[in-house]
């Protein structure tokens, strides 16, 4: 696609030294443009792509729109994917009931980028204190059964929704202990000062304290 003088200009000023929030600042000047995001998308390059996230017209993303968008981020590196295909969930997909539908059909996906996004989704509906669909019980049992064989970016998305189910679900707190314990995922992480573990026994034990839960 040959760019506008626009999104030219716009794709030119934003680089790898651009900050996350300078895009958002950038986003709340244009507003919302879907030719402009288009446009910044077909550069194939991650921080107009993050650009063009925000700006998009979220009435526009019908399934084959965002299928689309998917199909374009799993030619970026690894680090690069996750970071476009979590903005795209936050800033986008879970602001439109019909894409929240799409997300929860990806459990079996054969993308693991999408399977990540509706585990993430998952923690997302507890972590953020909404209250979750009552499909805990399954959710735990598919990662008991499923993490140790998946993609590490599903692995982390799979055990950040067990960890957010122990912490605010006491019901199945022990279960979510117990069953890090068994599985052993990030038991020897090296955590950065000030960082929470992501080994699902004290990620749930930190949280829990941190918040003052029974």
């Amino acid at each position: 696609m040959i760019l506008s003088r626009k999104a030219a200009k716009i794709s030119n000023e934003i680089n790898d030294r651009t900050k996350f929030g300078d895009l958002r600042t950038i986003a709340k000047e244009i507003k919302k443009d879907h030719e402009l995001a288009k446009e910044l998308w077909s550069t194939g390059k991650l921080f107009p792509r993050l650009l063009s996230i925000l700006i998009m017209e979220n009435k526009e993303l019908h399934p084959e729109v965002i299928q689309m968008l998917f199909d374009d981020i799993q030619n970026h590196e690894l680090e690069e994917r996750i970071q476009l295909a979590d903005w795209l969930m936050a800033n986008q997909l879970t602001k439109n009931k019909k894409a929240v539908a799409l997300i929860a059909s990806w459990e079996n996906s054969p993308s693991a980028i999408q399977r990540r996004i509706f585990w993430y989704h998952q923690g997302r509906l507890r972590w953020v204190g909404q209250t979750p669909p009552n499909n805990t019980n399954e959710l735990l049992s598919a990662i008991e059964e499923k993490m140790l064989k998946e993609e590490p970016e599903v692995q982390w998305a799979m055990n950040f929704t067990a960890a957010w189910i122990g912490i605010f679900d006491k019901a199945n707190r022990t279960q979510c202990i117990k069953m890090g314990e068994k599985l052993g995922l990030y038991k020897n992480e090296v955590v950065t000062k000030g960082c929470s573990p992501n080994y699902l026994p004290k990620f749930i034990e930190l949280e829990v304290q941190k918040r003052n839960l029974e």
